[in-house]
This record gives C-alpha cells, structure tokens and sequence, in this order.
C-alpha cells in the first residue's frame, strides 16, 4: 500500500481492529500503538520518501519456564509479551538492505554477499546477512528493502531483543520475497541459525520461537530441526496475577564467558556419558555414576546438570498446570526453578564479580514486596539483567513502585502476554 494511503487509513481509525489483535482492544492499547505507527510512518517518509510500505511486528518474549534448557535440547514453556519492535519496510528494487533503527545509524546490507565475516560479529548488519542467508539456502531470492525501526523492546533486558529484532528482519523478507511461504517455526530457525553462525552467539532456540511464535508455547527441542511446539491458550488476567519484568540493573558486558561456560559445562557431563547434550542422557544413569562424573568433571559441572534434568521435568509440570488453570501449582514450580537457579545452575552473580549481585539483590526485595504470594525467579541467562515475578494483579501498580524506588526508575514493567508473533501488521 501506498505511504500516504497507509496513513490515512491508520489516522482514520481504519486499522484498528487489526491493532486490538494485536496490541489489546483497550481504547488506550489501540491509541498508543496507533500513534505509535504514525511516528514511524513520518520517519519512513521523510528518511526514504512515499512508495509502496508495510507495517510489521515483532513482540519481545519472557521465558516461563526451562532455564538453560534449551540448548541441552530441553523443553522450555515460553510466551510472547506486548512490548515489541516495529518496523516500516518496503522493497527498494535494489540488492542492499538499508535499515535505519532508531537511535542508531543507518545500516546497509549488501546482499551479494552472504558469507559470515568475524570482523561483523556482534552487529546489527551481521544479523541480517545471515537471514538472508538462511532464507536462500530455503530456495528462495531475497531482495533490497527500505526500513525504519522502533523498538519498546529495552536492550538487556532480558525479554530477547536480538531475537526480536531477527524475527522482524525474517517476517520482512518473508512478505517480501518468499510471499509468506515461511512458517513462524521456519523464521525462528532461520533467526537462530543467523545469530549463531553470523553474529557469534551460541543462543538456544527459545528465544526466536518465543518472538514468533505468539501466546504460550510448551517447546520441547529434542530435534532441534523439527521442536515439537503445543500452543497453550492463557489469558493472564483470568489467572488474577500480572507478569513483572524488573531489570536489575546489572551490567551485561563481559558476560558471555559466564553463559558460555553453562553451556559448556553441561555438555562436558554429557561427554562423560558419550552423549553431545544433557538430552540424550538419562537421569537415571546419571544419578547412578553422579560420583564418576563429578571426578570427571566439576562440582559445579555435576550441579549444573541437576539442574538441566529438574527444570526440563518442571516445563512439562508447567505446561499442564496452565492447560488445566491450576495457576497457583504453576507458581510453585516457578519458585522452584527459581531456588535451582539460584544454587545448582548459579546464573544469579558472576564469579568474576562477586560483590555485584544486581539478580539476586531484585529477587530478594521482591520475594519481600510479595510476602510469600506469587513468585519470583531468574530470567533468561542471568548473571545481570532480570528477573520475573508473577504479581497480584491488584497489587501490581503498589508493586512496581516500591520495586522502581529500591532498584532504580522504570525498572519495573507490567506486560501482558500477546497472541500474536511475529506478524504484518497491515500494509
């Protein structure tokens, strides 16, 4: 659709029953994320000028359980939350991608060249070579396009901005070039698949497929190349609770070492047992040669193992105490991930910084805010960034001040989960 035609129909209200879909059919989530597009649509006019343009949509993802688990091939119950990025975009008629995000400067991607280069590591441009990539090793022919980006979805913090950000690139070319011949699962792979060989990050799958995906997924990733993905309907509110993310505050720099060495800890457990990953090793060979494999590995190698093989168990607990509404059953398995993060997988402090404990320090002023209702856990990789806490919902706004006066302004946010994944919006 035309730029200027776009606009009038979004001003008009004419697109607002696809943003209640997508963003909540409260009068105040229709406006703001009206607003919101409009903003966007002047960038993209006045950076690229009128011509054809769509809307689209990736949402940030909170993990609900399974942590680290997904990349010993675990399963992990993961959700789609309303912050999200978003994105103007339209075909340039060239083969160079050119992205202008906002806050940062414009990126051009040549797409001619679709080889990873270590010297990109780490870059926005690297993440979109590789989907490009992945995109044509599917048998597809990806071409240019024009994008402005606007995303609510903070840095670190721990509600997977990369992957938002790779899920909005795939769902672009999607429309784009491959007429929307790939899956949410597909995209979730191709993102992966990026961030890993092009970006330099061994991440896990959760995190894409909790950005694409939409609503609740129960993942189990035992074939990485074919995760078995259960929707779950949730509605939060009936539930009574809200879903808190609250940054600790922690700095993120220099800790890719510390989320490298879980990994890799567990797998040297799994090498023990002549298995790549703690998914093909059975519990009860473990815990039956756990003195053997400690001598051969570590103390905390062998904790760290406990904790993949406990929390794996819990996501299938999770997922049916939400399929069956037994919410507050739920909460407890989410305490007890909690406290096997806290002493077996040990992600709530780096060993390299021992007197900065920002994740700990939050989980200890929320357990005492909440007073023995709801729960409170790590979130994502841990060592800084945040946490998650299941709130009364009339409690929530009490909550998140008291949370925003002991660890810092806006660290906490109130989210809600979202159906819908990554997605056009319109256009």
């Amino acid at each position: 659709m035309k730029l200027n035609e776009l606009t009038a129909q979004l001003a008009a209200g004419g697109c607002d029953q696809r943003l209640a879909q997508v963003y909540g059919s409260g009068p105040h989530d229709v406006g703001d994320a009206r607003e919101r597009l409009l903003t966007l649509l002047e960038r993209y006019s006045t950076a690229f000028g009128d011509g054809d343009v769509g809307l689209y949509t990736a949402p940030g993802r909170t993990e609900m359980g399974g942590n680290h688990t997904d990349h010993q091939q675990g399963a992990v119950l993961a959700g789609s939350v309303t912050m999200d990025m978003i994105a103007a975009a339209g075909a340039n008629g060239t083969n160079v991608c050119r992205i202008l995000s906002e806050g940062f400067p414009e990126i051009s991607v040549d797409l001619g060249n679709l080889e990873p280069n270590s010297q990109e590591f780490g870059t926005s441009e690297s993440l979109v070579r590789g989907i490009a990539r992945a995109i044509t090793d599917r048998g597809y022919d990806v071409a240019g396009f024009n994008a402005v980006i606007s995303s609510a979805v903070p840095g670190g913090s721990g509600l997977s901005s990369s992957a938002a950000y790779e899920i909005l690139i795939g769902v672009i070319l999607n429309h784009l070039t491959c007429g929307d011949g790939l899956s949410a699962a597909e995209l979730a792979q191709i993102g992966q698949f990026s961030e890993n060989n092009f970006f330099g990050k061994p991440s896990g799958l959760m995190d894409q497929m909790g950005c694409s995906l939409g609503g609740v997924a129960h993942l189990d990733f035992k074939d990485p190349g074919n995760p078995i993905i259960d929707p779950i309907p949730f509605d939060m509110e009936e539930t009574g609770y809200a879903l808190c993310i609250i940054d600790s505050g922690g700095d993120h720099a220099d800790l890719t070492d510390d989320y490298t060495a879980i990994r890799n800890e567990m797998k040297d457990v799994a090498a023990y047992f002549g298995k790549d990953v703690l998914r093909e090793v059975e519990p009860e060979d473990f815990w039956a040669n756990f003195a053997d494999a400690r001598s051969a590995t570590s103390d905390r190698a062998v904790l760290r193992a406990t904790h993949f093989f406990e929390d794996h168990a819990r996501v299938e607990l999770q997922a049916e105490a939400i399929r069956e509404g037994r919410f507050e059953d739920f909460l407890e398995t989410v305490t007890a991930s909690g406290i096997s993060s806290q002493t077996q997988l040990e992600n709530t402090y780096s060993p390299k910084k021992v007197l900065d404990q920002p994740v700990a320090v939050a989980i200890s002023v929320a357990k005492h805010l909440l007073g023995g209702r709801g729960a409170v856990r790590v979130h994502g990789g841990g060592f800084a960034g945040t946490i998650q806490a299941y709130v009364p919902a009339d409690a929530a706004q009490a909550f998140k001040e008291e949370i925003d006066k002991a660890i810092g302004a806006d660290a906490c946010h109130i989210l809600r989960i979202r159906p819908i994944g990554g997605a056009l919006i319109t256009g």
